[in-house]
């Protein structure tokens, strides 16, 4: 009797988690981004970088990797 019951109780558990619908989210919307170097013209930004420039955002961006980068970090500090 109490095996039946643990069964039964078993197999509601096993069927009520197949019985899930399908959740869809809200499509997302779409938003056309601007040119990253069209960027910011703030009292935040890097010094020496000119909003609406590509070739200054470009510098600034190999200069800033370049200080990321640990072969570079690591023959400064020999």
């Amino acid at each position: 009797m109490i095996k039946r019951a643990l069964c039964a109780v078993s197999l509601g558990l096993l069927l009520a988690g197949c019985g899930d619908k399908v959740q869809v989210g809200a499509a997302p919307a779409k938003k056309a981004d601007a040119k990253a170097w069209e960027g910011a013209s703030n009292d935040y930004v890097a010094p020496g970088w000119k909003a609406g420039d590509q070739g200054s955002w470009e510098s600034q961006m190999r200069t800033r990797a370049q200080a990321q980068n640990e072969y570079n970090r690591s023959a400064a500090q020999r």
